[in-house]
């Protein structure tokens, strides 16, 4: 049986999607208030609980060979970025679980020390790496699953809001292309043990988003540029009120401000390993617009 952590969120509910289609028994870690009866009529077991909770960490990984963890942080990076995966990987090694994906981020290895999600995430990695259970980290770089809100605002209003630097590099990878590598990390040897950057197949600069939502909507886009002080600015101020939302925003500055794409060879090597090609962001947002 499969644990997913996050299994409401982008990656965990594709995740959990996709080993139900291929028959494997789940368990969705899940909060009370999120929406996870989708995952319940598929034949998910349901586990409610709190991943700041080490007891409910304890009891969800009983009888469990593969974990994924695909949760995010919700500005708080050390109870669940930090914390809740290694306890985690603590219960893992102590259920003798088979093998540990952990979905980390691109960049996480950079030493960006205004983000503690990445500092969190790094710290885990090591922690994983060095635990001896057998394990894959996946680096995604964008997903593509994040543009669809953003995409169907753009559809109604031509508005696209672009924040810091329109030059700088990205690679945005479909999130149906992330859950698959997920999945085949566990049966795919050459996955085994190691790391692997995740981008899409191809290298956009940030200001090439709105014209591909322009291609697929056939209307002209209205780019707002607003310069990256702004979120300087009001880190600032919120400062002042509320110490929490400021420190989260240290991680959001930091995907603005910096590039984050996978150079050719980390693509070709995933492409490679999984035996597929991945899907472009065109191709994923089209699919989900039906346009």
């Amino acid at each position: 049986m499969y644990l997913v952590t996050g299994a409401t969120g982008g990656i965990g509910r594709r995740v959990v999607r996709l080993l139900r289609e291929r028959e494997e028994s789940v368990r969705a870690f899940v909060r009370l208030t999120s929406r996870y009866g989708e995952l319940e009529h598929r034949g998910a077991d349901i586990f409610i609980g709190d991943l700041r909770q080490e007891q409910d960490i304890e009891k969800a990984c009983r009888g469990i060979q593969y974990i994924v963890s695909a949760h995010g942080s919700d500005s708080d990076a050390l109870s669940l970025d930090y914390r809740a995966n290694i306890q985690l990987i603590d219960q893992a090694k102590a259920n003798g679980v088979q093998h540990f994906i952990f979905i980390s981020v691109l960049g996480a290895d950079r030493g960006y020390e205004d983000a503690p999600v990445f500092k969190a995430k790094r710290a885990v990695e090591r922690y994983l790496a060095a635990s001896g259970l057998n394990y894959t980290i996946l680096r995604p770089a964008g997903l593509a699953s994040n543009l669809l809100s953003l995409a169907e605002r753009f559809r109604d209003t031509g508005l696209y809001l672009l924040i810091g630097d329109p030059k700088n590099r990205t690679s945005i990878v479909s999130t149906d292309d992330l859950a698959k590598i997920v999945i085949d990390s566990v049966i795919v040897p050459a996955a085994h043990n190691q790391i692997f950057s995740v981008g899409g197949p191809e290298i956009l600069l940030r200001e090439d988003i709105p014209q591909i939502f322009s291609r697929i909507f056939n209307k002209q886009p209205v780019v707002v540029h607003a310069p990256l002080f702004i979120v300087d600015s009001l880190r600032g101020v919120l400062g002042l009120m509320n110490s929490e939302a400021q420190t989260a925003l240290g991680t959001f500055r930091t995907l603005l401000a910096n590039e984050f794409f996978c150079r050719r060879d980390e693509v070709a090597n995933i492409e490679q390993t999984f035996n597929f090609q991945l899907e472009t962001l065109e191709s994923f947002l089209r699919r989900y617009l039906a346009v």
